[in-house]
């Protein structure tokens, strides 16, 4: 009876697991996939390539505000419904977007629905730690964030093909359908009336006092910032610096999403022996040399593949123990550690993307690798500065 009683329990940790991880697949797909139909977008709508990456930056402002205010406003609502809605309505803009007659309605469209994503990754690292026994949370949650990896290993290469082969609106069409399935499988996989506990603002006063936290946030932001300086832009800079086509372009993605699944599992097995902060280090060097290679292999498609390549295996690997190190640092607010590192993301993101942008319309693409550099050499310095620490 015993026995029956607890298959039964991790068959429900199981599929609660697998949807939360395709959860994140997806709506992460909803939150970059832009990046994968960056010229689509500009030839369609008659905007410049500048503009139509100011969707990324737009988008990443409201997750960076909102992140934070709908973890804290929803903290006790249940959460298979709040996950449940946040992929309904991400769809549903999805679908509005195919649509959208001008820039402008997309523009709109995109900072609405992106409202409700903002809180889907934060509020499902936190439920599978609530659903899974305490052995079982540190694994748990890292699957749950490979489907970041995934989105970018196999939803930007596909988005990629279907938006030159089919357009933008096909392929916005093509997310919401995916976005209502995983919704679906979030509302059977996830068990009823699951709460967590209501978030204070004295809660967000206490991380905004911690030295170390602060400090882990900001490396957060400087790192994303210097990747997508280059990771918005991707498409177009492989098309105007190496001439590649869509085939070429799907397995840069591909091998990007690919090396960083692989370099999260190595980071999951390495940080057990070396600590979270070596092998930090090891990820944030790893993505530094590939924008090493990137910007001095310009033109030549196979030195920049493998300076990719170098960049995804930290890609992800940093950001699992960016928040294994947060969470350590203040278990009883991981949830709100959480929030505030995902929202530091798209901090980095805006950034990032925003100075993309510029470069890009100035002309200047060679720069942008550098400029990336740059940025990542800051975050190995912010590391550093946190080498005392036991986390």
């Amino acid at each position: 009876m015993n026995t029956d009683s607890t298959n039964s329990r991790n068959m429900d940790h199981s599929s609660a697991r697998v949807a939360l991880m395709l959860g994140n697949f997806i709506i992460g797909l909803a939150i970059v996939g832009i990046a994968g139909m960056l010229s689509e977008l500009a030839k369609g709508l008659d905007v410049t390539i500048q503009q139509a990456g100011l969707l990324v930056t737009a988008g990443a402002i409201v997750l960076c505000v909102g992140s934070p205010l709908t973890v804290w406003a929803t903290s006790a609502f249940d959460r298979r419904l709040l996950l449940t809605s946040s992929l309904f309505i991400v769809a549903l803009g999805h679908f509005a977007s195919a649509f959208a007659p001008n820039y402008g309605v997309l523009l709109a469209l995109r900072v609405l629905m992106l409202i409700a994503a903002a809180l889907f990754t934060p509020v499902a690292a936190s439920t599978v730690a609530m659903i899974v026994p305490q052995a079982e949370r540190h694994g748990a949650i890292t699957f749950v964030f490979l489907g970041w990896s995934l989105s970018v290993a196999v939803g930007l290469p596909a988005v990629a093909f279907l938006a030159a082969h089919a357009g933008w609106q096909a392929t916005f069409a093509a997310m919401g359908v995916g976005l209502l399935a995983c919704a679906v499988l979030v509302f059977q996989g996830l068990p009823p009336g699951l709460s967590g506990t209501p978030i204070s603002f004295s809660s967000w006063g206490a991380l905004g006092r911690n030295r170390f936290v602060v400090t882990l946030l900001a490396l957060t932001a400087v790192q994303i910032a210097g990747q997508f300086v280059v990771f918005t832009y991707l498409v177009p800079l492989l098309r105007r610096l190496a001439g590649a086509d869509v085939m070429a372009i799907g397995i840069f993605f591909s091998t990007f999403g690919v090396m960083g699944f692989i370099g999260n599992v190595i980071a999951t097995r390495l940080v057990t022996k070396l600590g979270p902060f070596t092998t930090s280090g090891l990820a944030l060097l790893s993505i530094f040399l590939g924008f090493t290679l990137w910007s001095l292999g310009v033109s030549i498609l196979i030195v920049m593949g493998a300076g990719v390549a170098l960049w995804g295996l930290g890609f992800a690997a940093i950001n699992s123990m960016q928040q294994a190190r947060l969470i350590g640092a203040v278990p009883a607010l991981g949830s709100a550690a959480v929030a505030l590192n995902t929202s530091a993301v798209y901090v980095g993101q805006a950034i990032g993307s925003a100075l993309g942008g510029v470069l890009f319309a100035h002309d200047l693409p060679r720069a942008q690798g550098y400029a990336a550099m740059i940025l990542v050499g800051l975050s190995l310095v912010l590391l550093a500065t946190t080498r005392d620490s036991r986390l």
